[in-house]
């Protein structure tokens, strides 16, 4: 690591727990690229398109316990 991101790091991490928070959440907030401008448009619409597959039938569902206790036995495994 250079010197100066060094410098400010140290700087950082004697800041309160709070203060360091926010400043990592704005340094990945600035790694982001701005959405596209239909991307609300394309949520909503694979939205409505996973609520027609479960009113449809074509999907299987998982109760919230059955999907639990396979992320365990990932983990796990």
């Amino acid at each position: 690591m250079d010197t100066q991101p060094k410098q400010i790091l140290d700087i950082a991490l004697t800041l309160p727990e709070s203060d360091r928070a926010g400043l990592a959440a704005s340094l990945i907030r600035s790694l982001d690229d701005a959405p596209a401008p239909d991307a609300d448009a394309k949520w909503a619409a694979e939205i409505a398109r996973r609520i027609r597959t479960i009113d449809e039938g074509s999907v299987e569902l998982e109760t919230w316990d059955a999907v639990m206790t396979k992320m365990r036995e990932r983990r796990n495994g």
